[in-house]
């Protein structure tokens, strides 16, 4: 009975479902309302976090990206809401850019690369996960399996300014907004299937690998593919399986 309660509050379609209704555990308006709060607080810290940079930008934007949650649309978005899942972080993403970039203009010309940072930060950390050491997840290489496969909620980003280089200066003491590097930037952006969120730099190396990882190709054909010897393949393969951006699968 708990857990079918602690679904119908995260889970807006389980809630209006039948399987819950018929129940009649609960007055529906009364979880319903419950249900709106909960998110509401748990979407806000996220958008805190995940935001923070756009935070500190808000003394020129005037947008501070955590407005969106008490706005008709984040209410609207909540019907079909499923906390924590990357489906709804990504609406709410979504949400929290067309908000900050509204009449924002081409005051901070790195703004729409940071945005895109931020999001893709918080789809990353959201998604099932690994709460002990023997369950099943997203990462590691089980006996027998050689096929390495993208984990969903990876991002490849491609930027026009060097966004690493600026990032601790936005959150300092500033009067004019610190200027990021005007310079082509590949970042990667990945969380292990422990929840922990990592953004790393990515060379040509480790982008065909994570492009071409498809859960079909096996380690050898992908070593061939992008020009590696097996073992520095297998180096290169086992930190992005580390920090949770490939995982190995029984391929196709």
């Amino acid at each position: 009975m708990q857990d079918d309660v602690i679904r119908a509050l995260a889970d807006a379609s389980y809630r209006a479902s039948p399987a819950w209704r018929d129940r009649g555990l609960a007055e529906a308006a009364r979880v319903e309302r419950f249900a709106r709060f909960l998110a509401r607080h748990f979407y806000h810290e996220r958008v805190v976090h995940f935001f923070r940079y756009s935070s500190a930008l808000a003394r020129v934007t005037g947008r501070r990206p955590e407005g969106v949650i008490v706005q008709a649309r984040f209410d609207a978005l909540l019907a079909n809401a499923v906390l924590g899942s990357r489906q709804t972080a990504q609406a709410v993403a979504d949400l929290v850019v067309a908000h900050v970039t509204t009449g924002v203009g081409g005051a901070i010309p790195y703004h729409p690369d940071l945005l895109r940072y931020e999001a893709a930060m918080m789809v990353a950390e959201a998604g099932p996960r690994v709460w002990r050491e023997w369950g099943k997840g997203e990462g590691g290489r089980a006996k027998g399996e050689a096929v390495p496969a993208l984990v969903e909620g990876t991002a490849l980003l491609e930027l026009a300014y060097d966004l690493p280089a600026v990032l601790p200066a936005l959150l300092g003491a500033w009067r004019v907004p610190p200027e990021a590097p005007l310079r082509p930037t590949r970042l990667l952006v990945a969380r292990s299937p422990h929840g922990r969120v990592t953004v790393a730099r990515a060379d040509e190396v480790v982008a065909s690998i994570v492009r071409l990882s498809d859960g079909i190709r096996t380690t050898v054909e992908l070593a061939q593919a992008v020009g590696l010897e097996p073992a520095e393949f297998e180096a290169t393969v086992s930190g992005l399986t580390e920090i949770g951006a490939v995982r190995f699968s029984t391929g196709s």
